[in-house]
């Protein structure tokens, strides 16, 4: 076994690019996701290492001496940090050329030729699902053995394998949670709108949803929803329990765990009998009865992908979700007294001002605790990102993502709306739902009960409104 060193690089001060971030960007509140898709190999990988630069403010200096004690990288990449990955990649190279190195991520799963042929420094990269391929890699067998592999031969011959079949037996991948006591300092890592400090893991792979924009499913995980057994889900929360007694909340990651709702609710039911405080992704439609066998089993909060309140616009991106249902669903949840952190997208297809504007009314009426508002990404591989191509909404020639400090932009526009409308209406959405009578009443009074929410708000405050003086300039 080659002794492997798993890496999410350094990149833009605050830049959320774990593979658990829907969109690689900085926050308008510093915020991390675990590194779990990197964990995960790490786990099948004996003596292995993983350093996530990011949330441990780690910068190229740091990380580069680590280059000469291993003979494998595996880095974690993305389409907006795509380019500083690479030099990463290429000043390693240079301290250890014996190093071989490899990139994961949707990026390379779905550009394995452009990427490689983009950075000579890179050995290979691995597709579709890579935790298996990159074991192998680490195992030493020859490359053109390995599934799921795109590499360069000793000629510079790009060469590509077959694709590697999805993994159906989800229950052969060993905790991840074992990677963060072994590798991660959990206290890094904190999202708004959780407990501090929380943990996150995935019980399943795949979204059953189509949504255009959603990148994951589209890339790597498929459109089908993989799962572990109840058992092994919670044989690792007990386990996590026993390593991290300091943990507040776990949430799970899947796509979207309330698909399969049989399962969602013996999870929960063991999760009861734990006594543990957890959160999950959900769509807006799960029955009032789910919610209830939830809620009594210690479930506090949902992300909840709204993503507009105009019900074309939803027919447009495939959500799949009728704004009626989840005006209903948002309803049960308040009186269930289950927090909603709302998520929505401003620039999708059939955007207009008008529908900007239905859209913040419509957060405002049915008034999750908290939201995040992004700005439509056509990530390579994705169905918009076609569309956006196609339909001439993107401009290839500026595609960026994100400026040069690692804040998301708005590289979609139409005839009828500008970039610079959307990019300004993200701040205009953020002012008008958090500036009510409301929702200040509702936040002040949750800081006058908690001394330490109080602190962590009071340093959020500061950050959102930096958020904010930064956009101004940029705009």
């Amino acid at each position: 076994m080659m002794k492997t060193l798993f890496l999410h690089p350094p990149s833009f001060d605050g830049f959320d690019g774990g593979a658990g971030s829907r969109y690689q960007a900085r926050r308008e509140i510093r915020s991390f996701w675990y590194p779990t898709w990197l964990a995960q190999p790490a786990a099948l990988v004996p003596d292995s290492r993983l350093v996530d630069a990011p949330p441990a403010r780690l910068r190229l200096a740091d990380v580069l001496p680590l280059a000469g004690d291993y003979e494998l990288a595996v880095l974690h990449t993305s389409t907006p940090s795509f380019a500083a990955d690479i030099k990463v990649a290429e000043a390693m190279k240079e301290t250890n050329p014996r190093l071989r190195i490899g990139l994961v991520g949707a990026k390379v799963a779905v550009e394995p030729e452009e990427s490689l042929a983009a950075a000579p420094a890179i050995d290979f990269v691995a597709r579709e699902e890579f935790d298996f391929t990159i074991k192998e890699v680490a195992e030493g067998r020859p490359f053109d053995d390995i599934d799921g592999l795109s590499w360069r031969d000793d000629g510079g011959r790009l060469v590509h394998n077959r694709a590697r079949a999805p993994l159906e037996d989800m229950d052969r991948l060993p905790f991840v949670t074992e990677v963060y006591k072994r590798d991660l300092r959990i206290e890094d890592y904190f999202i708004g709108y959780l407990k501090h400090p929380y943990l996150s893991l995935y019980t399943g792979r795949g979204c059953r949803s189509k949504c255009t924009f959603c990148l994951w499913p589209q890339t790597v995980g498929g459109h089908r929803y993989r799962v572990r057994s109840v058992g092994h889900v919670i044989d690792e929360i007990r386990f996590a329990k026993s390593c991290f007694p300091q943990v507040q909340e776990f949430f799970f990651d899947d796509d979207t765990f309330t698909d399969d709702r049989p399962r969602a609710e013996a999870i929960a039911q063991e999760l009861g009998r734990l006594g543990v405080t957890w959160s999950c992704n959900a769509k807006a439609n799960v029955p009032r009865r789910t919610l209830e066998i939830m809620r009594d089993n210690g479930l506090r909060l949902l992300l909840v992908g709204y993503e507009t309140g105009n019900q074309q616009i939803l027919n447009n991106i495939k959500k799949g979700m009728r704004i009626d249902i989840a005006r209903r669903f948002t309803k049960d949840c308040h009186e269930l007294g289950i927090t909603i952190h709302g998520t929505f997208i401003l620039g999708l297809p059939g955007e207009t001002r008008e529908t900007i504007e239905e859209t913040i009314r419509f957060a405002a009426e049915i008034d999750p605790h908290t939201i995040q508002v992004s700005l439509a990404a056509p990530y390579p591989g994705t169905e918009l990102y076609r569309q956006a191509v196609t339909e001439g909404w993107l401009d290839l020639a500026h595609a960026e993502l994100i400026d040069d400090n690692g804040v998301q932009i708005a590289p979609l526009h139409y005839p009828h709306l500008s970039h610079t409308e959307i990019f300004r209406s993200l701040e205009t959405f953020y002012r008008r739902f958090y500036f009510r009578r409301r929702k200040i009443a509702s936040l002040t009074l949750e800081m006058v009960k908690s001394p330490q929410m109080l602190r962590r708000r009071l340093r959020e405050g500061v950050e959102f409104f930096q958020f904010l003086r930064h956009r101004e300039i940029a705009g």
